[in-house]
């Protein structure tokens, strides 16, 4: 029998000391080693653990391998399906994180009822919640099924064995962190804890063919809770994003082996559950405040779905020496850069004014589309001077002040055209080798100043 050792272990970024260390010297943090007492595992051990599936891999000729189409399982909720690539993928290993109380709870237990109306072995594992709590939230929810089991636990020794005698199709584990290897000595939700545990959860998922969905905790500045390797080690990973003041919620994805990470689905919260938003760009323009200046309408694109969002900018006389710039779903050296831009091409003296930008709805824009309809909104205020309620905006501003061509301009554009939009302020270049839609004027622009000569009517 090996001999146990005494380490530390940063509980932030994962790195092993053989001592106490104050701070860590990979990531920086203070008073984040703890002590956890190592059991080497024996050569025995891991052979046997490796040879647990009743084979040994070898290597193979990559000419030799055999793929096979494994059809998606697609859920009721076609948001999702958008997010994880086109479906569920058989045997994959999904995160999914978010702040507390913003819905990841509530989205997998709907989605555990719709998979096991389709007549597929669901096991729900719960670590903070009883099964009675399960039930009455359920019930609230309108989920139920024949093949829906409920397991509050969080051994992990219990819980493997459950699932080798149950065989369910699709595992949930809520949440990772609550969970606990019976070997480790480490506290539950340490570092170690969380890494033996999802190591333990991939390799179920893979030898068996199960899709395992693991909620996950986020710290306070929003990253998930335990180590990087956390992220590497799954298949994909979801942020359930929102303001808890507002019923919309984003699930965005952020890592993803089957699909693109540029999609996003949205929700909304209500008192029977999530119910999905088949049309965003009417809710994020539903409370527009007509003749009102400071403000431009944007059409992004997030992954392959074009959305419209108003941007709003308030520009007032700064009352200290240094101008203020705050922003609210945008990036701030996005808007610093395009301020610097209107300042020296357009001649707008911008450096003793305080600016505040947002995107309303809450939603978050960061492509370089949408430079035209933050340049535009911060001249209507500056200028004082309100936009055509029918107009939209795309475009990419240089800092030449040249309007640069952006992708998938033929979706940007019927989907305004689609909303009633009568005219849309696009790059020049964007203007060839495709026909615009007869209900909707596309005006090709070159440079910032050609575009606030159009949209000012100077």
């Amino acid at each position: 029998m090996a001999k146990a050792k005494t380490k530390y272990v940063c509980q932030k970024c994962g790195y092993v000391s053989p001592r106490y260390l104050g701070r860590c010297p990979n990531c920086g943090e203070w008073n984040t080693l703890v002590e956890e007492v190592d059991h080497p595992e024996s050569h025995q051990a891991a052979v046997a653990h490796r040879t647990m599936a009743g084979r040994t891999i070898k290597p193979e000729l990559i000419g030799q391998v055999t793929t096979t189409e494994t059809p998606r399982i697609k859920t009721q909720l076609a948001e999702l399906n958008r997010v994880l690539g086109g479906g569920i993928v058989p045997g994959s290993l999904v995160l999914i994180g978010g702040d507390p109380g913003i819905g990841k709870s509530t989205l997998l237990l709907q989605v555990s009822g719709q998979l096991a109306e389709t007549k597929q072995k669901v096991l729900y594992v719960s670590g903070e919640e009883s099964a009675v709590q399960i039930k009455m939230r359920a019930d609230r929810l309108g989920v139920g099924g024949d093949q829906f089991y409920l397991y509050p636990e969080t051994d992990m020794g219990a819980i493997k064995e459950n699932i080798a005698s149950l065989h369910p199709d699709f595992v949930v584990i809520d949440s990772v962190q609550t969970m606990q290897e019976p070997d480790m000595t480490a506290a539950v939700g340490s570092v170690s804890q969380i890494r033996e545990v999802t190591a333990d959860l991939m390799r179920i998922a893979k030898e068996n063919g199960i899709t395992i969905f693991i909620v996950g905790h986020v710290t306070k500045e929003g990253a998930l809770a335990g180590p990087k390797i956390l992220e590497h080690m799954v298949d994909t990973v979801l942020y359930f994003e929102g303001d808890l003041h507002r019923s919309y919620r984003i699930l965005r994805a952020v890592k993803n082996r089957f699909g693109s990470t540029n999609e996003i689905g949205i929700f909304e919260m209500r008192t029977g559950g999530l119910r999905e938003v088949a049309n965003p760009s009417e809710i994020f323009l539903e409370e527009r405040l007509r003749g009102a200046t400071g403000s431009a309408v944007v059409v992004s694109l997030e992954g392959t779905r074009p959305i419209l969002v108003e941007l709003q900018a308030l520009v007032t006389p700064t009352a200290f020496g240094n101008a203020k710039r705050t922003t609210t779903g945008l990036n701030h050296n996005r808007v610093a850069l395009i301020m610097a831009v209107l300042e020296k091409r357009a001649g707008m003296l911008l450096q003793n004014q305080d600016a505040y930008l947002k995107a309303a709805g809450g939603v978050k824009l960061d492509e370089p589309a949408i430079d035209l309809a933050l340049a535009v909104s911060i001249a209507s205020s500056y200028r004082d001077v309100e936009t055509a309620a029918t107009d939209c905006f795309i475009g990419e501003v240089g800092l030449t002040g040249e309007i640069r061509r952006v992708n998938r301009i033929e979706e940007r554009v019927n989907e305004a055209a689609k909303l009633g939009f009568k005219r849309v302020i696009l790059p020049q270049n964007n203007l060839r080798d495709w026909t615009p839609p007869a209900r909707i004027k596309c005006v090709g622009v070159a440079t910032i100043n050609d575009a606030l000569r159009i949209v000012f009517n100077k």
